[in-house]
C-alpha cells in the first residue's frame, strides 16, 4: 500500500510484533528511511532502535550482491554467475539424493520467512526432493508452547486474543518473558495495564527492566517454571478459590490435574524454586482477586526438557481459575521470530503440512497433494526435528539447503552443530548477509530483504499482515521464490513453484482451506484494507477470529484439556564440578544469532559484544573483576566474555545473551536435550562452572 506522499506502508523485519511502519525512499532510490506509522494499532507508531535502522542492512557494504561458489582450485567461495550458482546447488542436491537416497538430502528453514516462502520451501522439499528431512528454527522458539496449546485447547496460536486486550484485563502473569528487551513497543501493554488499575507479575531470575514495572516479582531458580506453577494452583485449591462451574462445564482431566497439584505444597515448592511461601501466597491473591486475568509465557518456562509439561501447567492455573475461552482471560505465548507463527503453520515443520494439518493425516495429505497435483502416497512422512536434524548432518544427511538461519550461532551445543555441517559433502546457503552458517557453505545464494520483496507474515496475535516492496533488489540479488523456481526446474518440476508471491499466496489459501490455520478468507486486499485479519478466516465473507474460544474450544467434545503433570528436574543441575545455573537470553540492540543486526554500527554501539551477567556474591567468591574476562564452562565447551556485576540476578546463576559467534558464544555451551513432545532443546537452563578467564 502506498501512503499519499508516496511512502510505502509496511512492517519491521524483526520481532513477532510486526510493528507498522512506512518506507520511503531517499534520492537516488537505493535505501529507505523508516518513518512512523501511527495508524497500525499493534505498535501505534512505537519502534525500537533495531526496526528503526533496519535499512542500514539494505546497504552494499553489509549485505551479499551476488552468487558465491567454493572453488576446487582455492577452496574459497568466489563470485558466480546465477545459473552457475543454481546448477551447482541442483546437482549438489540432486547427486546427494541419487548416491544415498532423498532422505540424505535436509532441507532447515527460518522463522523470519514470509509465508509464501515457508510454504514454498516446505513444498520444495517434499515435491521436488522428496524428502520427510525438513524443520526450521523456530523448532527453537516457541514449539513447547505450540505443543500445550495444543494438549488444552486443540489449536496453536500464540496469542488466543489481540494485544489490544492486555491492558484490559485484570492481573497479568508474565513468565520467563523481557519484552523491555525483546519487544519495547509491546512494554506499553503492561504500563496501560496498571494505569488502569490492573496487576503484573513478573516470573523470572533476573530482575529485568521488565521485572521492575511489577508489582510482584518472583525470582525461581532456572529450570523450576513448572514447580512453581503446580505450587500456585495447589494453594488455588487450598483456599477455595477454583471456579467449579468452568471446570464442570468446560474442560476435562480436572481430577487427575488436581491430584498432581496437591502433592505440590507450598513448603515442598519453596525448596524447589527458592521461592518464599509468602511470595506464593500473594500471587494467587494478585491473580484471584479479578474477575479476569492472563498468563503470557515465552522463551524461559519454554526452552526447556519439560517445556510441554510446564506449559501445561500454566494453561492448568488458567483453567482452574476460569481464567480461559472468557474476555479478557486466558493463556498465551509472545511468540520471538518475526514469522514464528505463520512459519510453522505452512509446511516448515517436520511433521505439518500447510494450514497446520499433520503429515500423518490420510485426509490432510489427499487434500494438500490434490492442491499440489501430486499423488498423496508421494508425500514423505514425519522427518527429524530441528537439532536432530542438525545433529544427523555428515551421517544420515548428507546435503542441506539452508533458508534464512545461522545455526552456527544460534543452535544449542553449537561447537558440535558447526562441526555437522562442516561434515556435509554439499551445504548451500540463502541469506541476506554472509552470516557464519553461509561462511561454510558450497554455495551462497544472495536473497532479498523485507524492504525488496512483498509477502506476507502473522504476527504473534495471528494477525496476517502484508509487507509491500518499497525497492528494487540490487541486480546481483534475487528473491527466495526466485531461487526456489529455478532449483524445482533444474529438477525437472516445471510447474508448481511460481515466482510471484500473490499468485504464491493464493494457492496456500487453497491448501489451508479446511485446516487448523484456516486463510482461506485471507487476500492481499483484504489485509491491506482491515489492517491485518486474524485467522482462522474459511471464506471470504467471514470476519477473521480475533478471539478464540469464547465458545468452544476446538477439541472433539468442546472442552480444554488439563495436563496431568508434575516436576522434574532439568536434565542437567548443579553439582560440585558445574555447581552455577546458565541461562540465557536476549538484549535490545540485538536480534536472534546477530547475522543482521552485528552488521548496524549503531546497534553494535550500543550492545558490542557478549557478557557473563554475574551476583556480587558469587563474584567475591570466584574473584571476578567487572569488565574483565570471565570463563564460562559447562559439558559442551567454554565461553569468554566480560564479567557484568550485577545484583539483579540470582547468585546462583549465570546470564549470557547469545547473540554472538566465537569465543563468547552462549550457545557452545547450552544444552541439547530436547522435551519428549515438542523436541525443544533445553536453551534456558544448564550447569556450569564460572572463573577468571
Amino acid at each position: 500500500m502506498r501512503t499519499p506522499d508516496s511512502a510505502t506502508a509496511t512492517h519491521c523485519p524483526y520481532c513477532a510484533l510486526q510493528c507498522g511502519m512506512n518506507l520511503r525512499p531517499e534520492p537516488g532510490g537505493t535505501s529507505v528511511v523508516v518513518e512512523e506509522r501511527a495508524d497500525f494499532p499493534v505498535n501505534r507508531g512505537a519502534l525500537c532502535g533495531k526496526g528503526r535502522t533496519a535499512p542500514a542492512v539494505l546497504s552494499s557494504r553489509v549485505r551479499l550482491t551476488g552468487p558465491l561458489v567454493r572453488t576446487h582450485a582455492t577452496g574459497r567461495l568466489e563470485p558466480a554467475t546465477w545459473e552457475e550458482a543454481l546448477d551447482a546447488v541442483a546437482e549438489g542436491l540432486a547427486r546427494t539424493g541419487r548416491a544415498h537416497g532423498p532422505d540424505a538430502v535436509g532441507v532447515f528453514g527460518g522463522g523470519g520467512l514470509t509465508n509464501e516462502k515457508a510454504y514454498a520451501l516446505g513444498k520444495f522439499a517434499r515435491v521436488a526432493l522428496r524428502t520427510s528431512q525438513i524443520d526450521y528454527n523456530g523448532r527453537f522458539c516457541m514449539s513447547s508452547a505450540a505443543a500445550g496449546h495444543q494438549r488444552a485447547f486443540g489449536l496453536d496460536r500464540g496469542l488466543p486474543f489481540p494485544l489490544e486486550d492486555i491492558p484490559r484485563t485484570g492481573c497479568v502473569i508474565l513468565v520467563g518473558s523481557n519484552p523491555a528487551e525483546t519487544m519495547p513497543p509491546a512494554l506499553r501493554y503492561l504500563t496501560e495495564l496498571k494505569a488502569n488499575g490492573g496487576t503484573l507479575i513478573v516470573v523470572d531470575p533476573r530482575r529485568t527492566r521488565t521485572a521492575e514495572q511489577a508489582d510482584l516479582h518472583l525470582a525461581p531458580r532456572p529450570g523450576t517454571d513448572l514447580a512453581l506453577a503446580l505450587g500456585l494452583l495447589h494453594l488455588v485449591v487450598a483456599e477455595g478459590r477454583t471456579d467449579e462451574e468452568f471446570i464442570a462445564g468446560r474442560t476435562t482431566g480436572w481430577t487427575q490435574a488436581r491430584a498432581a497439584a496437591m502433592a505440590h505444597w507450598p513448603e515442598l515448592v519453596e525448596r524447589i524454586t527458592g521461592v518464599p511461601v509468602p511470595r506464593l501466597r500473594e500471587a494467587v491473591a494478585l491473580f484471584c482477586a479479578p474477575s479476569s486475568a492472563m498468563v503470557l509465557t515465552a522463551r524461559g518456562p519454554e526452552q526447556q526438557s519439560k517445556g510441554t509439561d510446564t506449559v501445561g501447567a500454566w494453561i492448568n492455573l488458567c483453567l482452574a481459575t476460569g481464567r480461559a475461552g472468557r474476555p479478557l482471560s486466558g493463556y498465551g505465548c509472545l511468540t520471538g521470530q518475526g514469522n514464528g507463527q505463520g512459519g510453522r503453520e505452512h509446511g516448515q515443520k517436520a511433521d505439518q503440512l500447510p494450514g497446520y494439518r499433520m503429515l500423518t493425516d490420510p485426509a490432510a495429505r489427499a487434500h494438500v497433494a490434490g492442491v499440489w497435483g501430486v499423488d498423496p502416497d508421494s508425500l514423505p512422512g514425519p522427518g527429524r526435528s530441528a537439532y536432530e536434524l542438525l545433529d544427523a548432518l555428515g551421517t544420515e544427511v548428507k546435503a542441506l539447503l539452508l533458508m534464512g538461519s545461522n545455526p552456527v550461532v544460534s543452535a544449542p551445543r553449537a561447537a558440535h552443530v558447526e562441526d555437522r555441517i562442516r561434515s556435509l559433502d554439499f551445504l548451500a546457503v540463502a541469506d541476506v548477509v554472509l552470516s557464519e552458517t553461509a561462511a561454510l557453505a558450497d554455495v551462497v545464494l544472495p536473497v532479498a530483504q523485507w524492504a525488496e520483496e512483498t509477502g506476507t507474515t502473522t504476527n504473534l496475535e495471528g494477525r496476517v499482515l502484508l509487507r509491500r516492496r518499497a525497492l528494487t533488489p540490487p541486480p546481483g540479488v534475487r528473491t527466495d521464490l526466485d531461487v526456489l523456481h529455478g532449483l524445482a526446474g533444474r529438477l525437472g518440476i516445471e510447474k508448481g513453484f511460481p515466482t510471484d508471491p500473490e499468485e504464491v499466496f493464493e494457492e496456500l489459501r487453497r491448501a489451508s482451506a479446511g485446516g487448523p490455520a484456516d486463510y482461506s478468507g485471507i487476500s492481499y486486499a483484504r489485509i491491506e484494507a482491515e489492517q491485518g485479519v486474524f485467522w482462522p478466516c474459511p471464506d471470504d465473507s467471514h470476519a477473521g477470529t480475533p478471539r478464540l474460544f469464547l465458545d468452544r474450544f476446538p477439541t472433539d467434545d468442546g472442552r480444554a484439556r488439563f495436563a496431568p503433570v508434575s516436576h522434574r528436574d532439568a536434565a542437567e543441575v548443579p553439582d560440585a564440578e558445574y555447581p552455577v545455573w546458565l541461562t540465557t537470553g536476549r538484549v535490545v540492540s540485538q536480534y536472534q544469532s546477530g547475522a543482521q543486526t552485528r552488521r548496524v554500527d549503531e546497534l553494535n554501539t550500543a550492545a558490542p559484544g557478549p557478557f557473563v551477567e554475574i551476583h556480587p556474591r558469587l563474584a567475591t567468591r570466584i574473584g571476578a573483576v567487572e569488565g574483565a574476562p570471565l570463563a564460562v564452562v559447562s559439558r559442551r565447551g567454554r565461553a569468554v566474555a566480560p564479567a557484568r556485576i550485577t545484583d539483579t540476578i540470582r547468585a546462583d546463576t549465570v546470564f549470557m545473551p547469545f547473540h554472538w559467534p566465537g569465543e563468547g558464544r552462549a550457545n557452545t555451551l547450552t544444552n541439547p536435550a530436547l522435551d519428549p513432545v515438542s523436541r525443544m532443546p533445553e536453551f534456558k537452563v544448564c550447569a556450569v562452572r564460572v572463573e577468571p578467564a
